[in-house]
């Protein structure tokens, strides 16, 4: 079972890509995680990458559709995987698709987890962690027993710097410019679902599952 999941920051999708992917015993794959590890490895596509980030440049679509390419081809993606966020434009969905049809592979699902902007903003701009345990909070859904402190070890709780609201808002913005093409890409294949981002989370991934099987 391969499956896509999108969604705007904030929507939870690698929240549920975890949880789906306990369920389901296949691999979460996200870009970044598979770029830092193709680079420590030091195979020859993440040697690109290396190459690319110390230059100061861009990691091109290739590199990381060699890295993804390597990475399916590992033992635990041979029931399946999940892929966290990627592809990101028309032109990622493409050589993904060219990647998967090169080794008789195709997407089961692609499934977009949808959530109102504005909610979206209060959710991520509340979110705090403890720089100590790194247990996370918000200021309206988990909010401390005391300002600033984590309950459980009575750490420091701090903000990320790029969880504030005018930052929030244009990830948003560049999320809906980029993916919305993507949407339409996939929605002709047959294999596009989408599930409400804004009921509670043991809700999604109920929805999540009914859709999976």
């Amino acid at each position: 079972m391969n499956l896509i999941f999108m969604g705007p920051p904030g929507a939870g999708k690698g929240t549920q890509a975890r949880q789906v992917a306990v369920k389901y015993g296949i691999p979460q794959l996200s870009t970044g995680d598979m770029l830092r590890s193709a680079v420590k490895a030091g195979s020859e596509v993440g040697l690109k990458a290396k190459a690319a980030m110390e230059s100061g440049g861009l990691v091109t679509d290739d590199i990381v559709i060699g890295i993804i390419g390597d990475r399916i081809g590992e033992s635990d993606c041979a029931s399946g995987f999940i892929l966290d966020g990627f592809p990101r434009t028309v032109a990622q969905a493409e050589a993904l698709e060219k990647l998967l049809a090169e080794r008789s592979m195709k997407i089961d699902s692609v499934i977009d987890i949808t959530a109102d902007n504005e909610a979206l903003v209060a959710r991520i701009t509340g979110r705090s962690t403890c720089s100590k345990c790194g247990e996370g909070y918000h200021k309206q859904h988990k909010a401390p027993a005391k300002d600033g402190v984590c309950d459980k070890c009575g750490g420091a709780l701090a903000t990320r710097a790029d969880d504030n609201e005018e930052t929030v808002r244009n990830r948003l913005e560049v999320y809906e410019a980029q993916t919305a093409p993507v949407i339409g890409f996939y929605k002709d294949s047959g294999s596009f679902k989408t599930v409400d981002g804004m009921q509670n989370m043991d809700d999604v991934f109920a929805s999540l599952c009914n859709i999976l099987g």
